[in-house]
């Protein structure tokens, strides 16, 4: 009597692929599933803010006690951070949040604020120009958005929606007489709707050494990514680029001493969410 034939198990189910958790998640329940957008960057929903009133020349506050703490609060203003140690959170800043005094400059921190408005656009950068560290912060109504022009900046998980003025020359974030230690990880620039544009990220500087972009969304542009001539190392790493957003090309990078890995050519929907991936982004430029 021949053997009874083997019957193969049945084959377990493949599991369900998991739902990554949100990129940001905040106390106050906003949430982006991928790249920062204005619905999770910014000041917190629902906050009751402290009108500040200025006090430089009817046009700014100026913070002059180290370790300072805005919480809450509205400047109806421009706001000048001339001590160190600052902290800045869940606020709204209607024009610059600048640190540099004459030759000296203050360190801070800025977290979930809106700076700038929609009703105008300023010609100054937003945030600058060294030893800050900004997160989830929303910059809207400003011709360039972050600037760095020493050392020790560290900017992640923020939006910028870029505006130009005639004769601007608008930048996501710009390196000038830049310093040691940048770090840009994880933001959304949106250049598409400015005119006077150079590109969402500047980072050209001779002067700038060890310079990190990573994770990054950006879209607009003449030439989109534009890093090179930093001393130390220079990461251009998993950023994705909106297909055809620019005016003369995606890339114009110094590509030989550059670490460039995993950039991707992508489309978004309205929301900011990547529907698809149209191919690698190569380095292109300087060899």
């Amino acid at each position: 009597m021949a053997p009874a034939a083997c019957q193969a198990a049945p084959a377990e189910p493949a599991p369900a692929p998991s739902t990554p958790p949100p990129a940001i998640l905040r106390s106050d329940g906003s949430s982006c599933p991928d790249h920062p957008t204005p619905a999770c960057t910014g000041v917190l929903r629902g906050t009751e803010l402290m009108d500040t009133g200025l006090n430089t020349e009817d046009v700014a506050l100026r913070v002059r006690r180290e370790g300072a703490v805005l919480d809450g609060v509205h400047v109806p203003g421009h706001l000048l951070i001339h001590a160190d140690n600052v902290t800045v959170r869940n606020s709204v800043i209607d024009g610059d949040v600048i640190n540099a005094d004459g030759p000296r400059s203050f360190s801070f921190t800025i977290t979930d604020t809106t700076v700038g408005t929609t009703t105008k656009c300023e010609p100054l950068p937003a945030i600058g120009h060294d030893k800050y560290k900004a997160t989830r912060v929303l910059v809207q109504g400003h011709s360039d958005g972050f600037r760095v022009s020493g050392d020790d900046v560290e900017i992640r998980d923020s939006y910028v929606k870029l505006c130009s003025r005639s004769g601007d020359h608008s930048d996501g974030i710009q390196a000038y007489n830049g310093g040691k230690g940048l770090l840009f990880h994880h933001n959304t620039v949106d250049q598409r709707e400015a005119k006077d544009i150079t590109a969402p990220i500047f980072l050209v500087d001779e002067k700038s050494r060890d310079v990190v972009v990573t994770d990054n969304l950006v879209m607009g542009g003449t030439y989109s990514i534009q890093v090179r001539n930093a001393g130390g190392k220079q990461v251009v790493r998993g950023n994705k680029l909106v297909d055809k957003s620019w005016v003369y090309g995606p890339v114009d990078s110094e590509c030989a001493r550059t670490e460039w890995a995993g950039n991707e050519l992508v489309t978004i929907d309205e929301s900011y969410r990547v529907t698809s991936i149209v191919g690698p982004l190569a380095c292109a430029g300087e060899s």
